[in-house]
């Protein structure tokens, strides 16, 4: 198997069981009384143990100076709390009031605010080929809200809440890691984060009662944990190693595509012609993106 073709398995393969948790989480919402909370701390304790504990064996080194420098630990806090803690709990918030499909589109406006947000910070002007994402972006956002139809709404304003903080949320996850990730490994930073931002949800575990799930349902507690969580990312990051970035970027639309198709398919959930042309004019403005200009 040559570079490029392993590349191109990693990043879909990682993208798909990220997919695959947002399917898996919108069936324990609907079957379960399952908290997006108790979900979410699970989710982020069990694999920031496990994602700390590779970096620690792999770079030792770099899991002590993010931890023992006060700088560094300061914007892991944040970068934790703002960013790991927000964009997940925000996603789930925005599954459990819509759907996996809807709420993996809405977040995938997230180069849309970031090319809004830099155009400020920086007062500069947004290239041409942004321009263009934001007035797709804007058009996909009102068809899959709307339904093509100005006086329909086919989100609750709940959920167009949550799906569009999540997309604010997953640009904040983003943008805050970026001064570590110049000197240090992806992994003690994002596995760091996500055991930190764990702990802070961990008083929610004991001031409810937990769910009362079966079997199956803690099969899929896992899978959100080990193959949504650790193992997708793990191979979404080892991705990038074989094939370029604007390669990674078109393939993760593998996410919504995956939970789009359990929806459908497993779980009975219905896109409409306006949702689909909506969410394929949002998941566009990722493909313009990756274009290397």
């Amino acid at each position: 198997m040559n570079r490029q073709t392993k590349g191109i398995l990693l990043a879909a393969g990682g993208a798909s069981l990220w997919g695959g948790s947002g399917a898996a989480a919108q069936y324990l919402f609907s079957t379960t009384s399952i908290s997006t909370t108790w979900l979410v701390a699970i989710r982020l304790i069990a694999a920031g143990i496990l994602l700390t504990i590779i970096a620690a064996v792999r770079t030792p080194q770099q899991v002590r100076a993010l931890t023992h420098r006060r700088r560094n630990l300061t914007y892991l806090l944040a970068f934790a709390v703002l960013g790991m803690m927000n964009s997940q709990l925000s996603y789930f918030l925005a599954v459990k009031y819509s759907n996996a499909p809807t709420a993996t589109v809405i977040q995938y406006l997230q180069p849309v605010i970031i090319i809004v947000w830099l155009a400020f910070a920086q007062r500069q002007w947004p290239r041409r080929i942004d321009c263009i994402s934001i007035v797709i972006a804007l058009v996909g956002t009102f068809y899959l809200v709307t339904g093509g139809q100005l006086d329909t709404l086919t989100l609750t304003p709940v959920a167009l809440f949550w799906g569009l903080w999540c997309a604010v949320a997953a640009a904040l996850y983003t943008l805050l890691p970026q001064p570590l990730l110049k000197s240090y490994d992806s992994l003690a930073v994002c596995g760091l984060a996500m055991l930190a931002s764990g702990i802070v949800l961990t008083p929610t575990l004991f001031t409810a009662p937990w769910p009362q799930l079966t079997s199956g349902d803690w099969w899929l507690v896992g899978y959100i944990v080990i193959g949504g969580t650790m193992l997708a990312y793990t191979m979404f990051l080892q991705s990038i190693r074989y094939i370029s970035p604007s390669v990674t970027g078109i393939l993760s639309a593998f996410e919504p595509l995956v939970a789009t198709l359990l929806a459908v398919t497993l779980l009975g959930t219905r896109m409409t012609v306006a949702g689909v042309v909506g969410s394929l004019l949002i998941l566009l403005t990722t493909f313009l993106q990756a274009i290397p200009l």
